[in-house]
């Protein structure tokens, strides 16, 4: 059985286990040991009316202390722990509950209640030892990459060894100048593959899923070297010192040995559906309110600067994909015939007077919401660029592809922070905390500075 499946079953099977012993406890109170031929409504009522907040009340019990963890319950008594502390605590919220939400709650028999705890704790670990005996988890395999030859190093790939049932698969070690060779046992069973140097072409051509810096030290040329590469997504972990533990957070742990993420992990996908379908609706909405705006810019550009209204050209959006974007014109035509490919500049001649005044107010981006109801583009992510440009600054800047890994957007962190003439390293910065950051709440941020700054016309060419 895969992970995934075994967290759904647990969550699922849980939530039947934990319903099932109440009712057991019910029939064992009133049936059995009352004698009565049925459940009285009275007090059954209570708990019909509680079972949906129960059923929350004990999931969230169990994952606070790691039944939807396998890592965290390995072992029969480590099982049995997580499974008495997550019992208990649902026990006691099941009687603050029926305690505080009134008097028509009352009812609700505390010996029922504790019947059921007991229930609880045999079924929960019961059921469990029993499926995973019967199929054991298949885990997925972690290859994973060490950087650093000190003591903690050696631990650590001992814990990951001590741990291979759980996919963990020890790749090798790289060493830094200056660190202390490997104990030959050591290296007889998890080598040297090579410096820091050589960290892009290991983590390609052995296939890493994990890279784990045992040196802070080592940190920023390790991260320096894989952006350079733009050849594998990595999972890069830092051991931290007190330093890195006052700037950040730990991820996790390896028996007694913090981790800290440093690289970004993948955008939920739920996100990624609710952002679509707020794009869609949004995108639809403002044509609509808009299309005053839009009628008049199409007449005012056909009076003054003839066919044609909107102008077309190719950008470069997620995965590294061409797509056409659409704006209002602002130039003259050809404009780019004699020069090639070149941005505007302050009083850029080939600008019309009109077009300067749509470019101050950001009219011209308007057709922009073709592109955010296509797909193409969001309203906020990093600003597209040409095939050009693009080419350029992916061989010149460090990093650079990884602004790639989400679509582009009408608007960014980069547009409400910088100006134009903002250097596309420092736009690359802005981009890359907004990729790493992204939330509901920060788009609305972005899009409200983004009316602030279309009203003062700061920034624009």
């Amino acid at each position: 059985m895969s992970r995934g499946r075994f967290i759904t079953l647990s969550v699922l099977f849980d939530a039947l286990v934990v319903n099932a012993c109440f009712v057991g406890a019910f029939f064992l109170k009133f049936i059995v040991i009352d004698h009565q031929g049925t459940l009285p409504a009275f007090n059954y009522s209570a708990y019909t009316a509680l079972w949906p907040l129960i059923t929350i009340v004990y999931l969230g019990a169990g994952y606070i202390y790691g039944l939807y963890e396998p890592e965290r319950t390995e072992g029969s008594w480590a099982l049995t722990q997580a499974v008495f502390r997550s019992a208990t605590l649902g026990i006691l919220l099941t009687t603050a509950a029926a305690f505080f939400l009134g008097p028509e709650f009352f009812s609700f028999s505390r010996l029922v209640i504790v019947i059921a705890w007991a229930f609880q704790l045999i079924v929960l670990v019961g059921w469990r030892l029993a499926v995973l005996r019967v199929t054991p988890i298949r885990w997925p395999d972690q290859h994973v990459l060490i950087v650093g030859t000190s003591d903690l190093a050696i631990e650590l790939a001992s814990e990951f060894t001590r741990r291979s049932y759980w996919g963990y698969r020890v790749v090798g070690f790289l060493r830094r100048e200056g660190d202390p060779a490997l104990p030959a046992d050591v290296e007889a069973v998890h080598p040297v593959l090579g410096g820091i140097t050589d960290a892009a072409r290991i983590v390609a051509t052995r296939h890493i899923d994990r890279v784990i810096i045992a040196s802070p030290a080592a940190l920023r040329e390790v991260v320096e070297e894989l952006a350079l590469s733009d050849e594998a997504e990595v999972r890069v972990e830092v051991i931290p010192d007190l330093y890195e533990i006052f700037i950040g957070t730990v991820d996790s742990t390896v028996s007694d040995i913090p981790l800290m993420q440093i690289t970004h992990t993948a955008t939920p996908g739920w996100f990624i559906v609710l952002k679509r379908a707020i794009d869609m609706c949004a995108g639809l909405a403002f044509v609509v309110i808009l299309s005053p705006v839009f009628v008049l810019s199409s007449a005012a550009i056909l009076l003054t600067m003839g066919w044609p209204i909107v102008f077309t050209q190719e950008r470069v959006g997620k995965g590294l994909r061409e797509f056409h974007v659409l704006k209002f014109r602002t130039m003259v035509k050809d404009a780019e015939a004699l020069s090639g490919p070149v941005l505007a500049e302050q009083d850029d001649p080939r600008i019309t007077p009109l077009g300067r005044f749509l470019r101050h107010y950001r009219v011209d981006e308007l057709p922009q919401l073709v592109n955010i109801i296509r797909g193409d583009m969001s309203f906020v992510g990093p600003r597209p660029e040409r095939q050009f440009f693009v080419e350029q600054h992916l061989r010149d800047i460090p990093g650079y592809r990884e602004r790639f890994r989400i679509k582009p957007g009408a608007t960014g962190l980069a547009q409400v922070s910088g100006t134009y003439a903002t250097t596309p390293e420092r736009k690359l910065k802005y981009d890359l905390i907004y990729m790493y950051h992204q939330s509901l709440l920060m788009d609305v941020q972005i899009l409200v500075e983004t009316v602030r700054v279309v009203l003062t016309g700061r920034g624009a060419r």
